[in-house]
């Protein structure tokens, strides 16, 4: 997440300067939050890896997010319709920070320094994550498996500066991210492979084309 303030001196003073934090620890696969109408809800993912992912009426699960350390989520970033559309699900042992406000627009009751922090600081995180959602949806705007698969690389390919890096999510998860079948999406990895457009080993990929 590029931003312009320090987000380790941010995390220390949403951890610091209000009574109203909780801090919590989570197992691997147990829900850290729902994201509830009308609950201001504003946390942030001290350690570990989680999933912000929708199931839909049939029970597909769909990844709308991953999280990893220093990443900020809640329900402030949505705009929520439907009590439990959205579960966040550790993917590793997490330790969160949660934080409920009464309105980001009034001082806080306990008239602590974090809520002015917040304030000034929420339209620059509402804006990476825009940004990080506009990514996803040009993902899923792609036609075809091969077109997302390469679309994702190149975008962590790009963020790690680096032809070669890690995938965040196991194959399944990975799927479930790009909205497209498991099957098909093991097919196509096996196509780029062959190709020699891809070099996988476990879940590093290299890029091999220019």
């Amino acid at each position: 997440m590029n931003l312009s303030f320090d987000i380790e001196n941010f995390i220390q003073a949403f951890e610091n300067s209000c009574k109203r934090v909780q801090i919590k620890t989570f197992l691997k696969n147990e829900v850290i939050t729902t994201y509830i109408a009308k609950r201001n809800q504003f946390c942030i993912l001290k350690s570990g890896n989680a999933d912000l992912v929708r199931y839909d009426l049939n029970g597909n699960r769909n990844i709308v997010e991953h999280l990893s350390q220093r990443d900020i989520f809640g329900e402030v970033f949505y705009n929520i319709t439907t009590n439990n559309e959205f579960l966040v699900e550790a993917k590793s042992k997490c330790e969160v920070l949660l934080y409920t406000y009464d309105d980001i627009h009034h001082k806080c009751r306990n008239s602590c320094k974090f809520h002015q922090i917040l304030s000034e600081s929420l339209p620059e995180l509402i804006l990476a994550k825009v940004t990080n959602l506009n990514m996803r949806i040009e993902l899923l705007s792609k036609r075809s498996t091969r077109d997302k698969l390469l679309g994702y690389f190149a975008f962590l390919s790009s963020r790690n500066l680096s032809k070669t890096f890690k995938l965040p999510f196991s194959l399944t998860d990975l799927a479930d991210y790009l909205s497209v079948d498991r099957s098909a999406m093991m097919r196509e990895l096996k196509f780029l492979r062959e190709e020699s457009i891809i070099k996988k080993n476990g879940n590093k990929i290299t890029l091999l084309y220019k």
